[in-house]
């Protein structure tokens, strides 16, 4: 076992021993509603980046093999997302006074920063969802460097540094690197969400410090669409998103509130099709007792409501 495994594999399968807190969240909303627009596109797999071949994952085409050179279908598939899928999903959550979270990736603010410019201009928060869309398990990443680039790219666009991180395809290290870096910067990290095992933040210790987990979701993600077994229609997406919230709500109501997120990205919700069953979630929602937040004002109230135990 490489070392470093011990640390990560120090593994909490209990958490709140379904003795889940009772509490409320933000005037009274029986959910907590977060959605994450990622913002990736730029900064997947491909020799323009140096990298040694193409990108594979999360496209219209699933099952291909990586190419030593340039794949102008995948690159033009990433493509839609800054071109026209992100400013779809901006209308669409301008028209209904949603906030989301979006985790941006340094190489793609880099590429195209103006999205994301605008996404703060508009209330918006951009997190950090580290500089490259890559796997940080991979042998030789200098995660440490792709962290201060990360955080150095959506400064400019944005300009204030993220306070928020998630890295996705994570090393056994790397919420160890990303905290040691922050605080080398002297900036706050508030959070991070490479976690996918409960429906409330909870606290971590790292490095004889306590630390807010935030976790993510892979299933109400549109991901789904691009791996087996996924969504094979709007309508599914669409079902899917409902009946989960409704689980979520009514657990609320019983007097255990509970977040849910929800995973978009610019290249696949972004595609008209795709977008409409969003919308028809948002219409959905709207007249909820629900509390529409970003994950950064998640994080404040949860250090506020549920602060480290001295």
């Amino acid at each position: 076992m490489d070392a470093g495994y011990g640390d990560i594999n120090t593994r909490d399968l209990v958490g709140y021993g379904g003795q889940y807190p009772r509490f409320s969240w933000p005037n009274g909303a029986k959910i907590a509603l977060s959605f994450v627009v990622n913002y990736e596109e730029g900064g997947e797999n491909t020799v323009l980046n140096g990298d040694p071949a193409s990108e594979v994952f999360l496209n219209e085409t699933p099952g291909g093999r990586p190419r030593p050179g340039r794949d102008m279908n995948m690159e033009t598939q990433y493509e839609y997302g800054t071109r026209a899928g992100v400013h779809r999903l901006l209308r669409l959550f301008r028209r209904y006074g949603f906030k989301f979270t979006c985790f941006a990736v340094g190489r793609a603010v880099e590429l195209c920063p103006d999205p994301v410019t605008q996404m703060h201009e508009e209330g918006h928060e951009v997190c950090s969802h580290n500089y490259r869309w890559i796997d940080y398990d991979a042998e030789g990443v200098p995660e440490a460097e792709h962290c201060v680039k990360a955080i150095e790219a959506i400064t400019k666009a944005t300009g204030v540094p993220p306070r928020g991180w998630y890295t996705g395809r994570i090393g056994p290290q790397s919420r160890e690197v990303v905290i040691r870096m922050f605080k080398k910067l002297g900036l706050d990290l508030l959070y991070d969400s490479d976690a996918y095992n409960d429906d409330l933040p909870y606290w971590v210790t790292v490095d004889g410090h306590e630390h807010l987990v935030i976790p993510y979701t892979l299933d109400q993600n549109d991901m789904k669409y691009c791996v087996p077994p996924g969504f094979s229609s709007p309508d599914g997406f669409f079902t899917y998103l409902k009946d989960a919230f409704d689980v979520l709500y009514e657990e609320g109501e019983a007097g255990t509130p509970k977040m849910m997120s929800i995973g978009l990205h610019c290249r696949l919700v972004g595609k008209p099709g795709r977008a409409a069953a969003l919308q028809r979630f948002m219409e959905y929602v709207k007249s909820k007792d629900v509390w529409v937040a970003t994950r950064e004002e998640i994080a404040q109230f949860w250090r506020k409501e549920f602060p480290v135990k001295k």
